[in-house]
């Protein structure tokens, strides 16, 4: 056993460098004889084995957000899974969540892979998830991450499990953006309009609807008209500017927009949430 005295200064450091709790950064430089190099590659490893350990683990706990700039011109939503509740209301679990979304808020990553390579400190994201995979001992992955530029970004966060941002092509109030971007949080839709639904959905959406009415017994005259009176009905279940505003279900939201002003229309959005 070593006798190498580790001092608290030598404690904070490491901790410092990694975010290991304290009691994880003693033991490692116990283990490595007060090697802070060797203690963070110690660290390393071990969230490296924990995570190989856990990787068939369902992670639907954690914490979801979103960002936009000061500006108002860029936003990004984010979620970092992790196995279990606690761990999910751990500080440093939470501080990690933020330091990434903030840092991919101010970098030009695009996808949860470019997130992954981005400089943390003195390493990368996907190095410091590992580390902190060592240190809480359960499965933590970025599970969603996206990004809208425009002319002003509104967003929303609900109670950190789910969250919006919505981009539109003019400055408009934040309360506006933001009241959008819950919409979205609340209804979940899948495209802003008919037009930007993928071509092999829509068909899928057709044909369901033919076999449908087929099952019912409609007379076979009535199944295409059957099908798309079901896809009209797709559209205004799934379609932003189709659905029900959630302020004013006499308009939708495309017509709520117009009423503000006509000009105004809706760039992108994302909305990513934990798998409950």
């Amino acid at each position: 056993m070593s006798t190498v005295t580790i001092s608290a200064q030598q404690v904070n450091e490491l901790r410092k460098i990694t975010g290991a709790g304290i009691m994880d950064c003693k033991k490692a430089l116990v283990e490595t004889n007060g090697d802070i190099e060797a203690a963070i590659d110690n660290l390393r490893k071990k969230g490296a084995k924990i995570a190989a350990s856990r990787a068939d683990r369902d992670a639907k706990e954690g914490l979801a957000l979103s960002l936009i700039s000061s500006d108002n011109k860029k936003g990004i939503s984010f979620v970092l899974n992790c196995e279990t509740e606690p761990v999910a209301k751990n500080v440093d679990f939470i501080a990690l969540a933020n330091a990434i979304a903030t840092l991919s808020l101010n970098s030009d990553a695009k996808t949860s892979e470019d997130v992954k390579k981005l400089t943390l400190g003195e390493k990368s994201v996907e190095e410091a998830i590992v580390e902190k995979i060592g240190v809480m001992g359960e499965k933590i992955e970025i599970s969603g991450f996206g990004v809208v530029n425009a002319e002003f970004v509104g967003a929303y966060n609900h109670s950190g499990v789910k969250s919006a941002i919505v981009g539109f092509n003019q400055t408009i109030d934040s309360e506006i953006g933001k009241d959008i971007a819950m919409h979205i949080v609340a209804c979940s839709p899948i495209a802003i309009d008919k037009e930007n639904i993928d071509a092999t959905m829509l068909e899928r959406e057709l044909a369901i609807g033919r076999e449908q009415a087929r099952t019912e017994g409609k007379p076979e005259e009535m199944i295409e008209k059957i099908a798309q009176g079901k896809l009209n009905k797709f559209y205004k279940d799934n379609t932003l500017y189709n659905q029900e505003y959630m302020n004013d279900d006499k308009k939708t939201v495309k017509q709520y927009l117009e009423s503000l002003n006509k000009d105004l229309v809706i760039l992108g959005f994302n909305n990513c949430g934990l798998a409950r």
